[in-house]
């Protein structure tokens, strides 16, 4: 029978990698609705300009007083389109790392972006040294989740600032539009 700090040690160890399990998951699952927020986002603002491009554009003409709160409804569009962009735009660093940043254990092999150029020899050996290290296995993964909080935070900041631009926006547009026809009248 095993005795008590071995049973222990082992509970801990499962108990470390449910946490790891289910932060990325998490994460993962939290950077997915940040996506489809944002495509949600881009889908209306591009209807959006659409209609006014091949629509309302061709009305200017008739009713100069439009140009005003039109303008504003395809800025404010636009602008959202650009955060919905930045929400779902991917950042990949250099996508290598050295032998030498393995054995400092400084090189994070967890993250794609770290190893997408090396060769699978190379990141297959760096995969090795990890495993034989415990404090550098839970480390790479601490770093992990960290990032992917961190990549959430600037999805979240993004897409928070689109739709606050879309919702305000969208409000003084109807405004500037009900404005114009009230003193075209």
């Amino acid at each position: 029978m095993k005795n008590t700090k071995e049973v222990n040690k082992v509970k801990l160890e499962r108990g470390v990698e449910t946490f790891f399990k289910t932060a990325s998951r998490n994460h993962m699952q939290l950077s997915n609705m940040a996506d489809n927020k944002a495509h949600i986002l881009l889908s209306i603002n591009s209807i959006i300009i659409s209609i006014i491009i091949s629509v309302l554009a061709k009305k200017l003409e008739q009713s100069p007083y439009l140009v005003f709160p039109t303008a504003l409804l395809l800025l404010v569009c636009l602008v959202s389109v650009v955060f919905a962009i930045l929400t779902t735009k991917p950042k990949v660093s250099k996508g290598v790392f050295t032998e030498e940043q393995v054995e400092k254990r400084e090189a994070n092999l967890m993250f794609f972006g770290n190893f997408h150029r090396m060769d699978l020899e190379t990141y297959t050996w760096g995969i090795k040294e990890l495993m034989q290290d415990n404090n550098y296995l839970y480390s790479s993964l601490t770093k992990d989740v960290y990032y992917l909080g961190k990549v959430l935070a600037i999805k979240y900041r993004y897409l928070n600032i689109g739709y606050k631009v879309f919702m305000f926006g969208l409000i003084a547009s109807v405004l500037a539009f009900g404005i114009c026809f009230y003193y075209a009248n």
